[in-house]
């Protein structure tokens, strides 16, 4: 398994009240992708740059698609711009892998048809590992679960051999989610204050 499917697992098994808002989440899981891909040493990071080397061995779909997704032309991407361009609708599409694969189960309804009920997990060992990860609090996993607001207290740390790239890449995934929960605050407003034009006194 790799960090970005453990966080969606988790992000799915947090509680009702915790759920993560979808776009702050495929952010989240573009960063733990750039964190995948600089353990698999298909990248490392000069400065916010991302530069990318050989791409990774790897049997899992989604890890080889972010590296053929990396900007291999100078001066490369920065991991801003790479966590939003890659992020969008990227939940989403880890969730349609997760249901091919056989991860996800739909919850029946007596009185609707099959599969038309909500997607939930299955139970699975990748379920079993993600928790166990989120257990023993390992830091970059907590530290990402944090920033989605699925956690509510911050990580004792990276780990010492995280280094500075890792540290860059969590710092921007934080300063995203920021920005994308101020333009949703933004909007809401907007749209409560358009509202209350067409209701009248």
């Amino acid at each position: 398994m790799t960090t970005a499917r453990d966080l969606l697992i988790v992000a799915m098994d947090a509680a009702p009240g915790r759920r993560a808002e979808p776009g702050d989440l495929s952010l989240a899981l573009a960063g733990a992708e750039l964190i995948d891909l600089m353990e698999a040493r298909a990248l490392t990071l000069d400065g916010d740059r991302i530069v990318p080397s050989d791409p990774p061995v790897t049997d899992d779909r989604m890890v080889s698609d972010a590296g053929s997704a990396l900007v291999r032309q100078m001066p490369y991407e920065s991991v801003e711009d790479w966590l939003w361009r890659r992020g969008r609708g990227l939940s989403s599409a880890y969730l349609a892998v997760f249901e091919e694969e056989g991860l996800l189960a739909r919850q029946r309804r007596r009185w609707l048809p099959a599969w038309t009920g909500d997607a939930v997990l299955a139970d699975s060992a990748a379920r079993r590992q993600a928790a166990d990860r989120r257990d023993a609090q390992e830091p970059v996993l907590a530290t990402l679960a944090t920033t989605i607001g699925i956690r509510d207290t911050p990580a004792g740390g990276l780990p010492s051999d995280a280094g500075e790239a890792a540290t860059t890449v969590l710092g921007a995934v934080d300063d995203a989610v920021t920005e994308l929960t101020a333009v949703r605050q933004r909007r809401a407003i907007e749209k409560a204050a358009f509202d209350n034009i067409w209701r009248g006194p």
